[in-house]
This record gives structure tokens, sequence and C-alpha cells, in this order.
């Protein structure tokens, strides 16, 4: 049997490796794990439903202390955003069946957050994203 290994990528805006694919429609990160577009990742991220929610959501994540989380509720799912440090957060997820960490500065963190504005748009080239998600899950059963 064999152990398993988690790693947990820690992803920046000034990054050399290009690790982030794409934001869907629906706020969803799509994210290539350490820069490898062979395992991509789509993460919930924040939605909103005004400009208020939306400014309470930030202002809540720059005030996370370390070993303080915040949970993004949506529809189908939750995300965690934990506070590792004062410039590290860190976003649980699933990858082959093992748990992984994925890791990100302040700035990157708050960078994707700013996508739940309810004026942002995705890139064009983005929707195509959201439409793999929604085939994926046509293709998981339903107990």
């Amino acid at each position: 049997m064999t152990q398993l290994f988690t790693l947990s990528p820690r992803y920046r805006l000034d990054d050399e490796l290009p690790w982030l694919e794409g934001i869907d429609p629906s706020r969803h990160y799509w994210i290539n794990v350490n820069g490898d577009s062979a395992v991509t990742v789509a993460i919930p991220g924040l939605t909103v439903a005004s400009l208020s929610e939306f400014k309470q959501a930030v202002r809540q994540m720059r005030s996370l202390q370390p070993g303080e989380q915040m949970t993004l509720v949506r529809a189908a799912n939750i995300c965690k955003i934990h506070c590792i440090s004062s410039n590290c957060y860190a976003i649980a997820a699933v990858i082959n069946q093992a748990p992984v960490w994925h890791l990100f500065d302040q700035e990157t963190l708050e960078s994707l957050l700013r996508t739940a504005h309810p004026d942002w748009q995705c890139a064009s080239r983005d929707i195509d994203l959201g439409r793999k998600l929604l085939a994926q899950s046509f293709q998981q059963l339903v107990a």
C-alpha cells in the first residue's frame, strides 16, 4: 500500500509558471497545479449578490488572522480559505483522491476574490471552462 503524498503548491501573480488557466462565469478558479496543464482543478470561488456583500467578504478575508478560516458558501459546494500566516492563505482541494492545500499570497487571493464583483465579466475564452465544468457534472453518478 502506498502512502498519500500531499502537495502544497503556492501561487503568486508573478509566478514564472502559468498556473491560472482562467476564471469561468460562475467564478470557479481554474488552476494548473504547480503550473502543470495536465493537472487542472476548478476551485469554487466567491460569489455575491450585491456590492455591499462583496465589500464585506473582502474585508473579512483581509481581517483573517493565522489559524482562522473563512467559508465561501455556494449553491452546490463550499470552499474554505485558511489563513496560515500574515501573507499566506490556503484553499483546500482534492486531487487524485489526495487532499491538497493550494497556497496563495494575500495579493493573489484578493485578486481572485475581486472577480466576485457584480460588474466583473470573464474573458470570452473562459466561457468554455464553465461549459467544461457543466459537462463534468453530467458525467458524475448520482445516488
